[in-house]
């Protein structure tokens, strides 16, 4: 044991307390990210009783690892209580005073701390690290000052990550709602800046949409509307040449989570590139997944950065921001729509000749070019790129804990 490490089962007790009289109804899990979650448990005619309380302040964990991948599934419980299987172990600090339980949270959310807990899972057909395996974890313990202000540090850059997000989120509202309002309603601003259909603007009947648009508005599809359309590939993942440097980023359909891309999860050389079908996406590009696990089918990215994608993104490239803007929230306020209209056998997929003839209407040129999408997203890049860098630096404030003075 390092001289400024100590064992955690000197400073923690278990918690056991049954949900006596079906008191408490928030039943919940714990992702593998560390935090609380909804229970997918159906709870209708269950006996609640049978459950584990866990109030303020204490941990919860599931010490079955064989399914969780490399993290450890383990929270500390903030608000109201809640109850967790039985199956799960639950304990807290014994003084706060002496062992502060954020602090001690933020050790669980260090990558080493997975690791060893992986290491010292034990089992056959099923791994569990349990709590005596807890008792065993080595952290350093420095003084209640220093812990305190370690997990301000900590807390001041989280809490700008959180409020970034928030930012980021009222911004995706305000812009799908004024798309809705500006290219749904036709309550753009017209010539005095009063709102267009309402006050009397002209309508014409579109027969190709059935339905009356503004006056000059015309009907394109995607492809007309667009300067080019790609799809990606995969490089042989049996070359390491090809993915063993950062030299292009590569998406997958996962990562199009209807938001800015900044950076990717994967990269692959300037060889993986010239050697495979995989092409170098400008700037601006707008992506849709084809294809993809869950409910990735659908989901758009809008590039902040050159990259390559794989097979299952279709790039779109527009005349410039104004135009790729609008395209990008046309695509996320029609994504029902455009899904379905997929075709194939169980999962059914999009295909880059479905996305091609996908309908846009547009707006004469003095409308299309005055709404505010190119602002919105520019100001939604700069939050993203702050989170990016600050979750840099929140983990290196969890790598520094190892190196805490006493």
């Amino acid at each position: 044991m390092k001289s400024n490490y100590k064992r955690l089962g000197d400073y923690i007790e278990p918690c056991v307390e049954k949900n006596t009289g079906n008191l408490i109804k928030d039943l919940r899990g714990i992702s593998n990210r560390k935090y609380f979650q909804k229970a997918k448990t159906n709870t209708i005619g269950i006996d609640l009783s049978k459950y584990i309380v866990v109030r303020t302040n204490q941990f919860a964990f599931n010490r079955a690892t064989t399914r969780n991948g490399d993290k450890i599934s383990i929270a500390l419980r903030k608000g109201k209580d809640c109850i967790v299987s039985p199956s799960y172990r639950m304990f807290k600090s014994r003084d706060e005073n002496i062992l502060n339980s954020e602090y001690l949270m933020m050790w669980f959310r260090r990558p080493e701390f997975d690791r060893y807990a992986r290491f010292k899972s034990h089992g056959s057909a099923h791994e569990f690290f349990d709590l005596d395996e807890m008792y065993e974890v080595e952290l350093p313990v420095p003084s209640i000052e220093k812990q305190r202000e370690i997990v301000k540090e900590y807390n001041t850059v989280v809490n700008r990550i959180k409020l970034n997000e928030k930012l980021n989120q009222k911004l995706e509202d305000a812009a799908q709602a004024l798309y809705k309002h500006w290219f749904v309603d036709f309550e753009f601003p017209n010539a005095e800046g009063k709102p267009y259909k309402s006050t009397g603007g002209k309508m014409v009947y579109n027969e190709e949409l059935d339905l009356e648009i503004p006056e000059g508005w015309k009907v394109k599809s995607v492809k007309e509307f667009s300067v080019d359309m790609k799809s990606g590939a995969t490089p042989n993942r049996g070359v390491p040449e090809y993915w063993n440097s950062h030299d292009i980023p590569w998406l997958k359909t996962g990562e199009l989570k209807n938001g800015v891309i900044i950076n990717s999860e994967e990269y692959i050389s300037e060889l993986g590139l010239k050697e495979s079908s995989a092409k170098i996406l400008p700037k601006n590009s707008v992506l849709i997944a084809m294809y993809g696990q869950g409910e990735t089918k659908g989901q758009v990215g809008y590039l902040k950065i050159e990259s390559s994608t794989n097979q299952a993104c279709c790039a779109i490239i527009s005349l410039n921001e104004i135009c790729a803007t609008f395209l990008y929230y046309h695509l996320r306020l029609n994504r029902k729509e455009i899904v379905s209209v997929a075709i194939g056998g169980a999962q059914p997929n999009l295909s880059k000749e479905i996305i091609e003839n996908i309908k846009l209407l547009i707006p004469k040129k003095e409308v299309l070019e005055n709404h505010p999408f190119v602002y919105i997203m520019n100001y939604r890049e700069s939050l993203t790129r702050e989170n990016y860098y600050l979750s840099g630096f929140k983990n290196i404030i969890l790598s520094k804990m190892s190196k805490t003075a006493l």
